[in-house]
C-alpha cells in the first residue's frame, strides 16, 4: 500500500481470524486502531506501512475485538479507548454517548453513540464529514453490511432504537462494520425481502467483490437503508414474507416484525 500525504486521514483494511476486519485510521505517521482483536496482524500493518499506533478504539468486550490489546500495549503504551458500561482489561478512558474524542497524534475528532443489542455496553464512534470524505462510522457488531448483530445480552427494542441511531446519519456514510458476513447476510435478506431489486443488484456486486478477494465494507447507510431487512423492518412486504412463513401474526407490531426478524437470521 502506497501511504498518502500526512495528515489525511485514511483507513486501512486489517483482515484478522476468518472473518474479522480490523480497522487503522492513519495519517501516513500515526495510527489508531479499532477493535485490535488480535494484535500481529496490526503489529505487521504497522511496520509495513511505518506507522506508529497512538491509540485504541473499542466497540465493546468480545474476544475478538479486544484479545490484542495486552500485546499491542506491551509495543505501543498508548491511551484505549472503550465502553464505559462494559467491563474491559485494559480501558485508560471511558467513554458513551455524548463523548468527543480527540484522538492522540492525529487530526480524529470522534463522537460517541451508545448503541447496546449486540451487547449491553456497545458504543460506536463516528468521524463527521469533512472536505474530503463523508461522515465515518465504527459500528463494531451492531451494524452489518446487509445486517445486524445478534441480541447476545440486549433486547430487540435496544437494537432498533441502536439502529435508529445510525440511521440517521447521512446517507453516504461510510460504515466500518467489524465483520465479512456481507454474502451471507444478502442470502437471508433475499428470502425476506424478494422483490427488492436495489438488493438483487446489490448481490451480483457484492458476489463480484469476494470472487475477486475483496472486502465488500465499508458499505454506505444509502445502500444500508435500500437493501438491509434489520433497517426495512417496518416495511410491509418484509413483515408480509415473515406472515407467509409463519413467523408473525398478520398486523403485528414493528417490534415483533423485526424480533421475528431477527431469530429467523438465528436459525437461517
Amino acid at each position: 500500500m502506497t501511504i498518502s500525504t500526512p495528515h489525511t486521514l485514511h483507513v486501512l483494511t486489517v483482515p484478522a481470524f476468518q472473518d474479522n476486519y480490523l480497522w487503522l485510521i492513519h495519517d501516513g505517521t500515526h495510527a489508531a486502531v479499532v477493535d485490535p482483536g488480535d494484535a500481529k496482524p496490526i503489529l505487521a500493518a504497522l511496520k509495513e506501512n511505518g506507522l506508529k499506533l497512538t491509540a485504541i478504539l473499542l466497540t465493546h468486550h468480545h474476544a475478538d475485538h479486544i484479545g490484542g490489546v495486552p500485546a499491542l500495549l506491551q509495543h505501543y503504551p498508548v491511551p484505549v479507548f472503550g465502553p464505559r458500561n462494559e467491563r474491559i482489561a485494559g480501558v485508560t478512558l471511558p467513554v458513551g454517548e455524548g463523548k468527543r474524542i480527540d484522538v492522540p497524534g492525529l487530526d480524529l475528532h470522534l463522537s460517541v453513540l451508545d448503541v447496546p443489542g449486540h451487547t449491553m455496553g456497545h458504543i460506536a464512534y463516528v468521524r463527521e464529514a469533512t472536505d474530503d470524505e463523508p461522515t465515518w462510522l465504527f459500528c463494531g457488531d451492531t451494524l452489518f453490511a446487509g445486517g445486524c448483530g445478534r441480541l447476545f445480552e440486549g433486547t430487540p427494542a435496544q437494537m432498533i432504537s441502536s439502529l435508529g441511531k445510525l440511521a440517521a446519519l447521512p446517507d453516504d456514510t461510510k460504515i466500518f462494520c467489524a465483520h465479512e458476513y456481507t454474502l451471507s447476510n444478502l442470502r437471508f435478506a433475499r428470502v425476506v425481502d424478494p422483490d427488492n431489486e436495489a438488493l438483487r443488484e446489490r448481490v451480483v456486486v457484492e458476489t463480484d467483490r469476494r470472487e475477486h478477494d475483496l472486502p465488500t465494507v465499508p458499505s454506505t447507510l444509502g445502500v444500508e437503508k435500500a437493501t438491509n431487512p434489520f433497517l426495512r423492518y417496518r416495511d410491509p412486504a418484509i413483515a408480509a414474507q415473515l406472515v407467509k412463513a409463519d413467523r408473525l401474526s398478520p398486523g403485528d407490531t414493528a417490534l415483533a416484525t423485526f424480533t421475528a426478524l431477527r431469530l429467523w437470521k438465528n436459525d437461517f
